[in-house]
C-alpha cells in the first residue's frame, strides 16, 4: 500500500517512514508541508494520509478540509500534540478517521495505520481469502490450498495489493504508483519479474493459476 506522510519534524517523518516501510512494507512518500502535502494528496490515489496537524504554510486541519472538498476518501490518520476534546471534535468533523496524539508508540501507529488501510478496502478483518488463497495481512503470511507460500517482501506487497482488489483488472501503472514512492525509477518490466515469480510460486505443483495478464491491460486473481 501507498502512504502519504506529511510531517515537518524530520526525525518523526523519518522514523515514522522507516517503520512503515520496514513493518508493513508500505511505500512511504514525504510531504514537509502543508501546501506540498495538499498537492501530493490531490495528484495521487493514496492508501493512507498520515497527517501532523501543525505545519508550516498549511495546517493540518485546513489541509483535511481541502482534501475533503476535493472529494477525496483515502483515510487520514492525524497526528497531533493537542488532546483538547475540542480540537477532536473538530478533526472528526473535518473527515479525520483517526488521530494519534503526540508523542506515540510506534508499535500503536502501525497497528492503527494497517487498521485504516484495511477499512478503506472494505475489510475489517485482517485475513483474505480469494478462492484456495489466504493472506493474513497481520503476520504477512500466504497460504494456498492450505501450503505455505514464501514470498518476497515485493512479491508480498503485490500480491496483497490484488487480493484487496479480487477480480479486478489491475494495471503495471497501478501496481508501480501504489507499490514503490516518488524516489523510485518507475520501469514496468521490474514488475512483470515480481509477478512471473510469484504466479510460479503460487502455482507450483497446482493446474489452476492464480493470476492471469491480461495482455495490454494488467493482471488480475484469476481464482474462481
Amino acid at each position: 500500500m501507498r502512504v502519504l506522510l506529511v510531517e515537518d519534524e524530520k526525525r518523526i517523518a523519518e522514523n515514522v517512514a522507516t517503520a512503515l516501510r520496514d513493518g508493513p512494507g508500505f511505500a512511504v512518500d514525504i510531504a514537509e508541508d502543508g501546501e506540498v502535502g495538499l498537492y501530493m494528496a490531490k495528484d495521487t490515489c493514496y492508501d493512507l494520509v498520515i497527517l501532523d496537524l501543525m505545519l508550516p504554510k498549511l495546517d493540518g486541519l485546513s489541509l483535511l478540509k481541502k482534501l475533503r472538498a476535493s472529494n477525496s476518501n483515502s483515510p487520514v490518520l492525524v497526528l497531533t500534540a493537542r488532546d483538547e476534546k475540542r480540537s477532536v471534535i473538530d478533526l472528526l468533523d473535518a473527515g479525520a478517521d483517526d488521530y494519534l496524539s503526540k508523542p506515540f508508540d510506534l508499535g500503536e501507529l502501525l497497528a492503527r495505520a494497517k487498521a485504516l488501510v484495511r477499512r478503506g478496502k472494505g475489510a475489517a478483518h485482517p485475513v483474505f481469502t480469494v478462492g484456495d488463497i489466504e493472506v493474513n495481512t497481520l503476520e504477512q503470511s500466504v497460504r494456498r490450498a492450505g501450503r505455505i507460500i514464501d514470498l518476497s517482501p515485493m512479491e508480498y506487497r503485490i500480491l496483497e495489493y490484488l487480493i484487496h482488489r479480487p477480480r479486478v483488472v489491475v494495471s503495471k501503472r497501478e501496481l508501480l504508483e501504489h507499490l514503490y514512492d516518488y524516489n523510485w525509477e518507475h520501469h514496468s518490466n521490474v514488475i512483470e519479474a515480481h509477478v512471473s515469480n510469484l504466479r510460479k510460486k503460487l502455482d507450483a505443483d497446482l493446474r489452476q493459476p492464480s493470476i492471469e495478464t491480461l495482455r495490454g491491460r494488467g493482471y488480475r486473481l484469476a481464482i474462481a
